[in-house]
């Protein structure tokens, strides 16, 4: 952000009421958000959310039907996309295949008037690629080159012309996991390095949590909730923002009591629930109907009921469908007559001191009043 007239800082990027119709269909609808300089965004959401909308309004490739897009303060709705401080990194990366590296990566430059001397393209064009780490890879071709190397192209090419805003339109999509984990940590590491305001596009939850400072959850057009990731997934709005970002288990059923910032459920299937939080800026009465929302990790297992911690929210008798090893965690899936199938997350660690649960095998479930967490019904 930079200071304003009367001294209040002024967002790198700011949608004001912006909506985008294509005839009859709503793609974004009444977009108010603030984006700070220097900061790594992410619009998350699945396909069809609005999210891509979003990003092509600030590169000037869609203009707002209401609204006003803002780049450092000023109202760019109608400037075309090659005057706005922005560089965009697509899916595809559309490199030039009969350009080599450092053509493909000097492009930007080559197209200005006046052109830059011939020394001061060479000499950025060298910093970017070390800024990726692919100097000596100026005279190779783009089909020589690895995904993972082209997309570091792809970045090159776009900062070179010192964008104030690099947006990122699922740029990973096309990379193996492992190389798309590897990825991340480069982008995080590039944006750290460059300093400049990062916006991406993903429907991937994993993609967005481990790189972004802030994080707009989307749907139908709107952002459902903003923040930083922990935000989002320990304090979820509603049932859509739990269910998008990690893995929750819900259990239906009907207030009791509420005060404090907590309630006591009575469940559909049966039994009470004592949660300790609700959901932000949700209002509770007797006889809502509301979801229990748990997080899997946050479910304790054990063989015996008198082994599991006091004092929890409740307790579970239940029977093990399936053991799924992920490598450093086991996933249950378990099933109670009550409650319906739940899935719980345990360290791997917790197997070598204790034998691991297997199909079949009849077990206790039990969660922290503090891991319960009230959402809305829908």
């Amino acid at each position: 952000m930079r200071n304003g007239q009367n001294g209040a800082t002024v967002p790198t990027v700011a949608f004001r009421n912006v909506t985008k119709r294509f005839g009859e269909v709503v793609a974004a609808n009444g977009l108010e958000l603030e984006i700070r300089s220097g900061e790594f965004l992410s619009f998350l959401g699945p396909s069809g959310c609005g999210k891509t909308t979003a990003l092509r309004m600030i590169a000037g490739f869609e203009q707002p039907s209401e609204g006003d897009v803002l780049i450092d303060g000023t109202r760019v709705n109608e400037l075309p996309a090659y005057r706005r401080p922005v560089n965009m990194v697509f899916q595809s990366y559309a490199l030039f295949p009969h350009l080599n590296v450092a053509r493909n990566v000097a492009y930007g430059l080559l197209q200005r008037s006046p052109r830059p001397p011939r020394t001061e393209i060479d000499r950025r064009v060298a910093a970017m690629l070390d800024l990726v780490q692919l100097r000596g890879f100026e005279n190779r071709r783009i089909w020589e080159m690895s995904g993972g190397q082209q997309q570091r192209v792809a970045l090159a090419r776009a900062l070179i012309n010192e964008p104030k805003v690099l947006l990122l339109d699922e740029p990973l999509a096309a990379l193996d996991r492992k190389l798309r984990r590897d990825m991340q940590i480069e982008l995080q590491n590039l944006q750290r390095r460059v300093g400049i305001t990062f916006i991406l596009v993903t429907h991937d939850q994993e993609e967005a949590l481990s790189m972004s400072d802030r994080v707009c959850i989307m749907r139908d057009g709107g952002i459902v909730q903003q923040g930083t990731p922990a935000d989002l997934y320990d304090r979820p709005v509603n049932r859509y923002v739990a269910d998008f970002v990690g893995k929750s288990n819900f259990f239906a059923g009907t207030v009791l009591t509420a005060r404090g910032g907590g309630a006591v459920i009575e469940l559909d299937g049966g039994g009470t629930v004592t949660a300790g939080r609700t959901g932000e800026g949700l209002s509770l009465l007797p006889g809502d109907a509301v979801s229990v929302a748990v997080r899997p990790e946050q479910i304790v297992l054990a063989r015996r009921e008198d082994a599991l911690p006091a004092g929890g929210a409740a307790t579970i008798s239940a029977r093990v469908q399936n053991r799924i090893f992920l490598g450093e965690h086991i996933e249950y899936l378990l099933r109670s007559e009550t409650l319906g199938e739940f899935l719980t997350l345990a360290p791997r660690r917790s197997e070598l001191t204790e034998r691991p649960f297997e199909a079949g095998e009849a077990v206790f479930a039990a969660f922290s009043t503090e891991a319960a967490l009230v959402l809305g019904s829908e």
